[in-house]
């Protein structure tokens, strides 16, 4: 919307009675520099100094200095320059009379009078001696008058019988019911209607700027430009509705999206803590654990401290006794003691035991392993005191000694601790090379792929035929049976074609398809049909009697190829 001059040129109405500043140093009376804005009033210097428009000697630049209020010409703009509105941030075009060409917002103006009438009329001086404040209202002549103006005002012939009223009685009035005078005749009130200028204009102007134009009363006019008004709000008023509707889905999006961001916050921060209970709780149990281990452990090394030191105390006795009795003893004594030392002696050379611990110091953490669940909770981190055993681990799979060039050949290893028992868990170093026998220098590519159950998945492919050696260590160990040797062969024959055991439907129809069978059919057919002995039904059967699928064709042909009754042979 276009911003408005708020208030006329000269205020109060009268021409001879300019607005001043009361002696309170308060001033309620208009600038030509004030702008509205539903109910606001804005100095045009700001916004000026907001847009960073200079206004100098009629021209008007961007950017350059504030200037002075004496220097603003708005006559003649070049050229034309915007403001913003401090409302609707909308831009509009300074007309070329300047800040005083802009339209007046009267509706302002009857504010900010009846702002100043409900303030007691602080403020407010006469419109007539410009010195004391105001008292009363002359509705006739639309001013404000003193108490002694208000006297001489009824003293004087022509107003006698004007109405007066006091002040305090306009704060209930909705409009002060101002005049508004002409811009260009301040002593003339705009009553006409010119209708090429479409503008309001007064008497003087139909006589001099306006002269030969089309013009009437303004009440005469005011149902046309009034209906037109009506019409176009009429059109504009649906776009409000459309507009707060709009306004209204989006608060109440944006509450059913402030509601909803709540509850998953409060879901979020139920599952937090909850699965921080259950992480503390797993926590909890694995140190218990862990505890457990380590009294185990000592318990057993207690133990075993106590059987090795109590056998070392029994040898050290015996020893001892047995070596004063040869240093000490007389010939007749040794032989009598012999009997007894010799059996106490001999008894424990024979007691078993063992130089290395019982246990080990292997307790390992794996934070990736499953620990099931806890509190409803997927929970990680296991503590393992197995140790894998290479010499207990075992190779599975078809392809550990045979493998076609150019293919993957797969196996798998099975690790295993001390008791044979199966890890149940992965992270081992597994190390795997598959290389050429007659190329040492060419190792083949190989993948290991951690199963985490204590498997391993171990793929690899040949280039070439021949024969490789396999290694899989771990720990710098070979496994149970490695090394091993695998014997690469060519990629396997195809098929050349894929028969039924009638050779009228596997050679498409050939009369010169023999049937392994050595049967024949009426018509010069060399094959037979279906329904003897041989038929093997309704699977689909190779040249060389397999049905596999990418089996190898061990089919070799000739005249001494051997034959069977489950093999088509084509010629």
């Amino acid at each position: 919307m276009p911003l408005t001059h708020s208030l006329p040129r000269s205020f109060p109405p009268r021409k001879t009675q300019p607005s001043r500043r009361p002696a309170s140093g308060r001033y309620f009376g208009p600038s030509p520099l004030l702008l509205s804005g539903r109910g606001k009033m804005w100095n045009f210097q700001s916004l000026l100094d907001a847009s960073g428009v200079t206004l100098e000697g009629g021209g008007a630049r961007r950017g350059e200095g504030r200037p002075s209020r004496t220097e603003l010409k708005p006559c003649s703009l070049q050229p034309q320059i915007g403001i913003l509105c401090p409302v609707c941030d909308a831009q509009v075009d300074l007309p070329m009379g300047g800040v005083k060409a802009l339209t007046i917002d009267h509706l302002a103006v009857n504010d900010v009078m009846l702002e100043s009438l409900r303030g007691e009329g602080q403020g407010l001086v006469c419109d007539l001696c410009s010195d004391r404040e105001v008292e009363k209202r002359c509705q006739t002549c639309k001013a404000n008058l003193c108490h002694f103006c208000c006297q001489a005002h009824r003293r004087q012939k022509k107003t006698t019988y004007h109405t007066m009223v006091d002040l305090k009685d306009l704060k209930a009035y909705s409009r002060t019911g101002k005049p508004i005078l002409c811009p260009a005749h301040p002593a003339e009130e705009l009553r006409l209607f010119c209708e090429l200028c479409d503008q309001p204009v007064c008497r003087d102007c139909v006589v001099g700027e306006h002269r030969e134009h089309p013009y009437d009363f303004t009440s005469n006019v005011i149902h046309k430009h009034g209906d037109s008004v009506r019409e176009l709000l009429k059109d504009t008023q649906p776009h409000v509705e459309a507009l707060e509707e709009a306004l209204a889905q989006i608060k109440g999006t944006n509450s059913a999206l402030q509601e909803r961001v709540e509850a998953v916050a409060a879901d979020v921060r139920t599952f937090s803590e909850g699965y921080i209970k259950a992480i503390e709780e797993h926590r909890d149990k694995l140190l218990k654990q862990l505890e457990d281990i380590r009294v185990q452990k000592e318990n057993s090394l207690q133990l075993q401290k106590a059987q090795l030191e109590q056998l070392l105390a029994d040898m050290r006795t015996g020893v001892e006794f047995t070596q004063h009795l040869l240093t000490s003893g007389s010939d007749l004594e040794i032989l009598i003691t012999k009997g007894v030392v010799v059996e106490r002696l001999t008894k424990l050379n024979q007691v078993e035991y063992s130089v290395h611990p019982g246990v080990n110091n292997k307790i390992c953490f794996f934070p990736q392993g499953k620990a099931g669940l806890c509190r409803g909770y997927e929970v990680y981190g296991t503590i393992s005191t197995k140790e894998v055993d290479p010499t207990k681990c075992v190779l599975q799979g078809e392809d550990l000694h045979r493998a076609r060039e150019k293919q993957p050949a797969t196996f798998t290893l099975l690790c295993k601790d001390a008791a044979g028992d199966s890890m149940g868990r992965g992270g081992d170093n597994i190390q795997v090379a598959v290389v050429p026998k007659d190329k040492k220098d060419s190792p083949v590519r190989t993948m290991v792929h951690d199963n985490k159950d204590g498997t391993y998945y171990i793929s690899y492919t040949p280039k070439e035929a021949g024969v490789y050696t396999v290694w899989v260590c771990i720990k710098e160990q070979h496994v149970q049976g490695s090394p091993f040797t695998v014997t690469v062969r060519k990629r396997h024959r195809p098929h050349p074609g894929v028969f039924h055991c009638c050779t009228l439907c596997s050679s498409g129809g050939q009369k010169t398809a023999h049937c392994a069978c050595g049967g024949t059919m009426p018509g010069g057919y060399l094959g037979c049909g279906h329904g003897h002995k041989g038929h093997p039904g309704c699977p689909p059967w190779s040249c060389c009697g397999k049905f596999t699928e990418k089996s190898e064709c061990m089919w070799t042909g000739g005249q001494g190829a051997p034959r069977s009754l489950l093999r088509t042979v084509a010629l």
